[in-house]
C-alpha cells in the first residue's frame, strides 16, 4: 500500500519544530518519503530541517530530489514579483 509523501511548508517558525514532524511523519509505518517546499527567506531553514533531520536524528535518512524554481507572486502594489522556491524531498530506505 503505497501513500503519497507528505507535504511540509517550511515558514517562519524555529528549524527544531519542523525536524519534529518530519520525524513524526517518518516514523508512522506507512510513510517513506517528506517533502519540505520553502520559498524565499524560508528556504535556508528549509536547508537546516533537512541536514539536520539527517545529522542528528536519522542517519539512514536520504535527499532523494531537490527542485529549485521560480514563481511569481503578486504584489499589494499591483504588478508582481519573483520568489524563489524550493523542494527537499527525504526518503528512508
Amino acid at each position: 500500500m503505497s501513500k503519497e509523501a507528505t507535504v511540509i511548508y517550511i515558514g517562519r517558525k524555529p528549524p527544531m519544530n519542523y525536524v519534529l514532524f518530519v520525524i513524526t511523519s517518518l516514523n508512522s509505518p506507512d510513510s517513506k518519503e517528506v517533502i519540505l517546499k520553502a520559498r524565499g527567506r524560508a528556504i535556508t531553514t528549509a536547508v537546516d530541517v533537512a541536514e539536520i533531520t539527517r545529522r542528528r536524528f536519522m542517519k539512514e535518512l536520504e535527499i532523494s530530489k531537490i527542485t529549485t524554481g521560480t514563481e511569481e507572486l503578486p504584489v499589494e502594489e499591483g504588478g508582481t514579483r519573483m520568489v524563489s522556491s524550493i523542494e527537499i524531498t527525504l526518503t528512508r530506505p
